[in-house]
């Protein structure tokens, strides 16, 4: 398929290669130029969209969706009847809801599959899309989703994937925040943190979050596989969301 890649960051860039590896024809474009190999470099959203069948998204916020989508040189100007908008950014569910109204207008499709899986998924080809739009859409969509991921789950129309995202993303903040409170306390009690983790993996409390996070921490690499300034603003989108609904 014709793919533009909007957004070269940590997992876009990865799943934008994935992608190219797989055989598509793959245009990508980055605000701070970036190449990737096998794919073709664009100097805007706007270009990159030109003649693309599929035009993918993994940016860092709502804004900046925005901008790439309906700003100066965005993919706005390069729509085309028929065309389909995936968006993996993690973003608000409202503002995707409103961005699919303004597309639909103007007969192009768009589907919400932010995704969950980190650094080394989107470079191994295994992260887990969280999927809402069309059924049709997003059928035609899984030759992507496969060359990129090992699974989606459609949560329910436009704006659920986004939905579903932010609540997964409260529970790997809570749980992480969590081991790293309980590690910090272990110490300061004596409790080797490496003596620990073997009962902590026997017990109910054993987690994913904590089996994929703990040996980055008992070496102590914080290499951003995902920055806390991300996780910030995913903490934040969940609260503007629940405000909204008043729970």
């Amino acid at each position: 398929m014709r793919v533009a890649f909007l957004g070269l960051g940590i997992m876009g860039r990865a799943m934008a290669s994935n992608l190219a590896k797989a055989g598509h024809e793959v245009t990508v474009w980055n605000r701070t130029p970036r190449d990737v190999d096998g794919a073709r470099t664009a100097s805007s959203p706007a270009e990159a969209a030109q003649g693309a069948e599929v035009v993918w998204m993994c940016v860092s916020d709502t804004k900046a969706v925005e901008s790439v989508l309906f700003g100066a040189q965005g993919v706005e100007q390069s729509l085309r009847d028929g065309m389909t908008i995936v968006d993996s950014s993690t973003i608000s569910p409202s503002a995707t809801r409103q961005f699919a109204e303004r597309m639909k207008s103007k007969g192009v499709q768009y589907v919400d599959a932010p995704v969950t899986g980190s650094k080394v998924g989107a470079e191994n080809g295994t992260i887990i899309f969280i999927v809402g739009g069309d059924e049709a859409a997003i059928e035609r969509l899984k030759p992507l989703f496969a060359a990129m991921g090992k699974v989606f789950f459609r949560m329910g129309e436009t704006g659920k994937g986004q939905a579903a995202k932010l609540v997964m993303n409260l529970q790997i903040a809570l749980i992480y925040e969590g081991f790293a409170e309980a590690l910090t306390l272990a110490t300061k009690l004596g409790v080797d943190p490496e003596t620990l983790m073997p009962l902590i993996n026997a017990s109910m409390i054993r987690s994913g979050v904590v089996e994929y996070k703990a040996p980055f921490v008992l070496k102590r690499d914080f290499s951003p596989n995902f920055p806390l300034r991300l996780m910030r603003k995913d903490l934040r989108l969940a609260m503007d969301a629940a405000k909204e609904l008043r729970v």
